[in-house]
């Protein structure tokens, strides 16, 4: 299936933890090689963060260890900005951290390195070839580790976008999506012409962004012989999506993940499910609580259990608090085994050797972190501590961790975790952090109106001085579920040196502080969000941090929609930048891809107007609004589309109230296109600059 369907099922999975609606992370694959400078004898001094580091960052991710436990692949992704491009290679780094070695170049991206059981090989994901053959769609290449270029292994139409290997190293299962006969018009029955047939939309969920409108077409597993090449054969089919597959340890069976339902767009009921291995098997449904059963599911290395995550009943998909839970894999009762952690657990889900303890990750209050728990019972156990965010996590055979973990100044790097100890694998952005002077992110706490109390991040300059109060940013994350965190974010530290506080505040809605704080905002929109964002505010002006005269608002996706409910409600922001958002909540009912959520959580409108009216209350009240306000959005975004920018900028331009709005040719919800990435980030300077810096600052 396509990258974008595939999104669209983990949110099924995850029961939207992270809602594309409101995310407020701008997607960027950036960074070139930054080329280390030769020592000198005095040290050069640090500089301050630019646009032009955009360029330097390299974006680590997917670590990988070898079977023999010698060495970790990884990507790294860097952005060339002259040739207005993304890309993604392979590299290795030796288990002792003394080498790092770069295993692929080619202009086109690689993705999800995996090694051969016997280590052999490694493989991964690529759309290499003639434009014809690219056309495919990413397909699975292997490289000797004896020597030789990478070959292209499968051939498959509809392309490659998850695989495994079989624990005998003799066979693949993939998952690939269905064939679009759009793709070639002129054989279409009753279509003969080279134009684009109609599209005929009869689902009920029938929008996605990046993929477009829906058909019927779903992804499934296919089962692929590496010996015989190009022979492969369909495990599952179906009109629902099968994906996430692991192969049990005796390579017998393989557990998956399907929404396999009645009506998987109207009531998703995603559920662990496993089949034999071999064509023509019968898939056996495991699961059967109410709500979405996500992550790949792990098989106890005695092969008698699966694990995997368990998430909220459907009318809480968008503040989906995931349990780790297991289940015979003969099928019979599942358990929940962290029913007592009232916090997020986050795949992937590791068995340790002795099959007594299960592995994951956790997330906890602007930190996550690794986790441990007993098959038996009992407390999570913390394996990091620290202000530190952790994103993957793999197990050797030695029983070290591999981590992906990073800081607020820290670009995430591969990390080894041995005896509770963290040691550094990569070193991909040392050159470029060496030279930078970056700000300084601190815990931040407010009360609310309410009484409630709100964490978040407070973003300082290096050059901050204390004592001196700072015209002060408030960004607003996205999602809602998702939480600003430990990680390094290049739009705090670019505003940060551009002389501004940045407020990152985790409001209700947002993840990391229990299952009651993100359901708190359940069909009451824009309410105790905006009570908490204000009172952050508050706090930071009776901090003597921020002064009150020169407070900026801003944020994408729910971050946007969060500004436009903001400034509708207080007017003391003198600046603001609502990125993907929307105001008339109203009008994205069928026009956007949340039907489902709309249905559960508000209802039709035609049955609740009244709260339809309620939630849409910064465009009924635009009149309200004093603030000059930038829009910005992409012009293909089907996940909050464009219109929820255009009828807010259409209303403060019809009220004389100062407002721009740029549109993004051929972008998604997330902005890819370098020069389009970079461009965002200047508007948002300027404009902030242009309201709130004060004569000579």
């Amino acid at each position: 299936m396509t990258a974008a369907r595939q999104y669209k099922f983990s949110m099924l999975e995850k029961s939207a933890k992270i809602m594309l609606r409101r995310l407020g992370i701008v997607f960027v694959a950036i960074g070139v090689a930054a080329a280390a400078g030769q020592a000198g004898p005095a040290k050069a001094a640090k500089r301050a963060i630019t646009l032009d580091d955009l360029a330097r960052i390299r974006m680590v991710g997917d670590p990988q260890r070898s079977p023999d436990g010698k060495w970790v692949a990884y990507t790294v992704g860097t952005t060339d900005f002259e040739k207005d491009k993304s890309d993604s290679d392979i590299w290795m780094a030796s288990w002792d951290g003394s080498q790092e070695v770069r295993l692929t170049s080619d202009p086109d991206s690689e993705t999800s390195p995996r090694w051969s059981p016997d280590g052999r090989f490694l493989s991964f994901l690529a759309s290499r070839g003639t434009e014809e053959e690219k056309k495919l769609g990413p397909q699975v290449w292997l490289l000797d580790r004896r020597g030789g270029e990478a070959q292209r292994l499968t051939d498959i139409k509809g392309g490659v976008s998850d695989y495994a290997w079989s624990p005998d190293g003799r066979r693949l299962v993939i998952v690939t999506s269905d064939q679009d006969p759009a793709d070639e018009p002129e054989k279409l029955e009753g279509w003969k012409r080279k134009t684009p047939a109609p599209m005929v939309i009869d689902r009920y969920h029938f929008k996605e962004d990046r993929e477009g409108y829906l058909k019927r077409l779903y992804s499934h597993l296919w089962l692929f012989d590496v010996a015989a090449r190009k022979k492969a054969e369909p495990l599952t089919s179906g009109s629902w999506d099968d994906v996430r597959p692991a192969w049990s340890p005796d390579g017998s069976r393989v557990a998956f993940i399907s929404d396999c339902g009645s009506d998987p767009d109207r009531n998703p009921d995603t559920a662990v499910f496993v089949v034999e291995a071999r064509p023509g098997a019968e898939s056996k449904r495991l699961t059967s609580r109410e709500g979405p059963e996500g992550s790949r599911p792990a098989w106890s290395p005695d092969g008698q259990w699966i694990a995997f995550l368990s998430g909220d009943p459907p009318r809480f998909s968008a503040y989906n608090l995931n349990k780790l839970a297991v289940v015979p894999a003969a099928g019979g009762e599942q358990k929940i085994l962290t029913e007592a952690l009232d916090r997020a657990v986050v795949g992937p889900i590791l068995w340790t050797a002795d099959g007594k303890n299960l592995i994951f990750l956790v997330e906890d209050d602007r930190v996550v972190y690794v986790g441990e728990t007993a098959f038996s019972g009992g407390p999570v156990e913390k394996l990091t501590t620290g202000r530190r965010t952790v994103s993957s996590i793999s197990l050797g055979a030695d029983g070290a961790l591999t981590l992906l973990s990073g800081t607020a100044v820290e670009l995430a790097e591969v990390d080894a975790l041995e005896a509770g100890t963290l040691r550094r694998l990569t070193h991909q952005n040392d050159a470029l952090l060496s030279g930078l002077e970056l700000a300084t992110t601190e815990d931040f706490s407010s009360k609310s109106k309410d009484g409630t109390v709100v964490h978040g991040l407070i973003v300082k300059p290096a050059s901050f001085a204390p004592g001196r109060r700072y015209p002060l940013l408030l960004r607003i994350h996205g999602g809602p579920i998702g939480q600003d965190e430990y990680s390094f974010s290049f739009e705090h530290q670019f505003l940060a040196a551009n002389g501004y506080v940045v407020l990152a505040v985790n409001y209700r809605g947002s993840s990391g502080r229990g299952s009651a704080f993100q359901k708190a905002i359940f069909a009451d929109w824009g309410h105790k969000e905006v009570m908490d964002l204000l009172g952050a505010v508050d706090g930071a002006v009776a901090a003597g941090i921020a002064d009150p005269q020169w407070l900026g608002i801003g944020g994408w996706s729910y971050g946007g929609i969060l500004t436009d409910y903001t400034i509708a409600t207080d007017s003391r922001f003198k600046a603001a930048i609502s990125g993907a958002g929307s105001a008339l909540q109203l009008s994205m009912y069928g026009h956007d891809e949340y039907i489902r959520q709309y249905d559960l959580e508000i209802g039709a409108p035609w049955k609740t107007t009244d709260l339809w009216l309620k939630i849409s209350y910064p465009f009924f009240h635009a009149d309200r609004i004093r603030t000059p306000t930038l829009f910005m959005g992409g012009d293909k975004d089907f996940n909050v589309p464009l219109i929820g920018g255009e009828q807010m900028y259409e209303a403060l331009k019809s009220l004389g109230v100062d407002t721009e709005l740029v549109i993004y040719p051929g972008q998604f919800h997330g902005l890819t296109t370098p020069s389009y990435v970079r461009d965002h980030y200047e508007r948002y300077v300027a404009w902030y600059d242009k309201y709130l810096k004060k004569e000579g600052s």
